[in-house]
């Protein structure tokens, strides 16, 4: 690979892991089609290579977000288990089934959550303001508190009933390994809108999840020799950067920001998907 190529590699994993750890989806999302558009690449290389750059980006994310006490790991150590088995099918299904297929399904679910996003708009746990219980040496106060504060995002994130979270685990295991983006544009939106997590707990346990699943996810695709290496090299190196500048901004940027950029980028890359 030419130096120029590698370089690209490297800033296109700088912007789609800074954007990704951000919104809790990985560098993936944006790395996968860059692959795919830019470079041309065999969708299951692209899909194989793309998930061994997001289970970097996870671990440098995760190092970040835990210093940062965000993490929920009991729910996310769940939604990983649930994921285990459901990577693996992931992988046999994009060596079963891609090519045009491959572009519609991930085109489709990206315009479908994004245009879910932008309508939902601000739903009640980010755009009202809600009475939070807090424990003081007095005894229990009420306190209010916006969801898309900075100070809400400091608060602990509500405890997540297992039954829910193996399935959803299992179904984002699936997504993550076949398309190679990993499954935290899908993780965050069901976590605060269904579960009713804070914007930053919720990408910080998911960014948390997908070390986890991915890791598996990627093992899988050495096996079927999916992998890229020298990709993964440039790209790689770039997402490590990318992850920490995330996670340093992250702290700087209100829930309802959050929202935003992940609706609007799920859209863009997704249009331009269905026109590949």
């Amino acid at each position: 690979m030419e130096i120029p190529t590698g370089l690209l590699l490297l800033f296109i994993g700088i912007l789609a892991s800074g954007y990704g750890t951000i919104v809790g989806a990985g560098g993936g999302f944006l790395f996968v089609p860059a692959l795919l558009l830019i470079f041309k690449m065999d969708p299951q290389v692209a899909a194989g290579s793309g998930l061994a750059i997001v289970l970097i980006n996870s671990l440098s994310g995760v190092l970040g977000y835990s210093k940062q006490r965000k993490i929920d790991y009991r729910s996310g150590i769940t939604l990983g288990m649930g994921a285990l088995p459901g990577s693996i099918i992931g992988v046999w299904l994009l060596n079963m089934y891609s090519s045009v297929f491959f572009y519609f399904v991930f085109a489709s679910l990206l315009v479908a959550l994004g245009i879910f996003l932008l309508t939902k708009n601000l739903p009640a746990p980010l755009s009202k303001k809600q009475a939070l219980r807090v424990q003081s040496d007095e005894g229990i106060d009420l306190i209010e508190a916006d969801w898309s504060s900075q100070a809400a995002a400091t608060i602990e994130a509500p405890r997540l009933q297992v039954k829910w979270l193996v399935p959803l685990g299992f179904l984002l295991g699936i997504l993550s390994s076949y398309l190679g983006i990993g499954g935290g544009w899908l993780l965050v939106p069901i976590l605060i809108y269904a579960f009713k997590v804070p914007p930053h707990h919720a990408t910080a346990t998911s960014i948390f999840t997908l070390c986890l699943y991915t890791a598996v996810g990627v093992f899988t695709q050495i096996f079927y020799g999916n992998i890229d290496w020298i990709t993964v090299f440039w790209g790689g190196f770039g997402v490590i950067i990318g992850s920490q500048l995330g996670v340093a901004l992250s702290k700087k940027i209100p829930g309802k920001l959050i929202i935003q950029m992940l609706s609007f980028l799920l859209v863009i890359i997704g249009i331009r998907m269905f026109f590949t």
